[in-house]
């Protein structure tokens, strides 16, 4: 019986990760090809890096809103529904002529990526025991990691060699195939949400601890993209690589990603505050080197491959150190927490996105790094204060 029960939870993973590949690709893949849609399109860089920033503002704002308005609806069938959503939105951007339908198409595929991940995050947490919570949610965002070992550097290769837009047909492809697999490996028995009353929602947004726990997320997570979002023109205009070697080091980089996940969700079984405070730390001293190195083809490569260890490493930390913190103080809004923390993700996302846009456009690409490791620095100083705030409470009991 145990064997059959943990090859279910197996299976229900193996299925969230796919669908977390799929997501993950077409999230991440515009980083690769910013140059090739800007030429194709007329745009400058900046304008065409909205697809990063608009992408991420959608599912900031589409993640808690559409969590709270579906959570009545069977798991299984939303799932189901979210990849429809997904396969529309990516068909649209592939048939794109223009920035603005591109962009709106962006937007629809980005309301699919708040819903999968907000869910994704709690079915996860939920299948496996407790002591292996924040592993589990890892490997649901290892779909994630394997989009960005495999997924974004194809893409770029495809887009530089077929253009930009068949890079979107290959992620409708995935995207289809992400659909078979919720079909087929999801279990039809999970349990539906539970709609969560104004009231505890409210909790979410009105709790301090909670409310430090997601602008911790947006900085410190949001400050690596910066950086992230412009790679390939820095790494093409400044460290001086050719278009095929910078596709080849975004997959280095993915692999560093995937590393870097791995590692983070078994430091964040024990404690994810004390395991975030030093990966924070350690980003913050990468991005600051990079401004030095980035000019040095090789000491470049190692320094960004070092930032790619450390991208990805704080994710599965930060959502469980949200998921423990609700089940805290807002028990009944867990899902909607999960949801707003994939928007505090995404809100760094678009912040780090639109400031490496700004200083791209006013002082140049290479102060994307030294600005990207100040705002990362702020998660720093933010996570020293919350752990300071969890050493008061183990001595004085929380009122509920």
């Amino acid at each position: 019986m145990l064997q059959s029960s943990t090859k279910r939870s197996t299976l229900a993973l193996l299925a969230l990760a796919i669908s977390a590949f799929a997501i993950g690709t077409t999230e991440f893949i515009s980083v690769g090809l910013l140059p090739l849609i800007a030429d194709d399109l007329g745009i400058s860089v900046t304008t065409a890096g909205l697809t990063v920033t608009l992408y991420a503002l959608g599912v900031t704002f589409g993640a808690p809103i559409l969590t709270s308005l579906t959570s009545t609806v069977s798991r299984k069938t939303l799932l189901l529904a979210i990849m429809l959503v997904f396969i529309a939105g990516n068909t649209l951007a592939a048939l794109s002529s223009g920035v603005t339908l591109l962009l709106i198409a962006r937007i629809i595929t980005a309301l699919s990526h708040g819903v999968f991940m907000s869910i994704g995050s709690t079915i996860a947490a939920d299948l496996v025991p407790a002591n292996r919570r924040a592993s589990a949610i890892a490997i649901m965002f290892s779909g994630l990691t394997v989009a960005t070992v495999t997924g974004v550097p194809l893409g770029t290769l495809i887009g530089q060699h077929w253009g930009w837009r068949a890079a979107f047909i290959l992620i409708v492809v995935i995207g289809l195939i992400a659909l078979i697999g919720n079909l087929l490996l999801v279990p039809s028995t999970l349990e539906r949400g539970t709609r969560t009353a104004f009231r505890n929602q409210l909790k979410l947004v009105t709790n301090g601890r909670l409310l430090l726990a997601f602008v911790i997320t947006a900085v410190g997570y949001g400050g690596t993209f910066v950086v992230f979002t412009y790679l390939s023109p820095l790494l093409h205009d400044i460290s001086g690589y050719a278009e095929p070697t910078v596709a080849l080091i975004l997959l280095v980089y993915g692999i560093a990603i995937a590393i870097g996940n791995i590692l983070g969700g078994k430091a964040a079984n024990r404690s994810p505050l004390q395991a975030l405070f030093y990966m924070f730390m350690i980003q913050t001293v990468i991005l600051g080197i990079l401004y030095f190195t980035v000019p040095f083809k090789t000491a470049a490569l190692v320094t960004i491959l070092g930032m790619g260890m450390l991208a990805f490493m704080n994710v599965p930390g930060l959502q469980m150190h949200v998921v423990s913190l609700a089940e805290r103080y807002a028990p009944q809004a867990k899902d909607v927490a999960s949801a707003f923390n994939i928007a505090a993700f995404n809100a760094g996302i678009a912040i780090g996105a639109y400031l490496g846009g700004v200083i791209t456009d006013s002082i140049g690409l290479i102060h994307t790094t030294w600005v990207g490791a100040l705002m990362v620095l702020t998660g720093v100083i933010l996570t020293a204060w919350a752990r300071l705030l969890d050493r008061k409470e183990m001595h004085v009991p929380a009122h509920k």
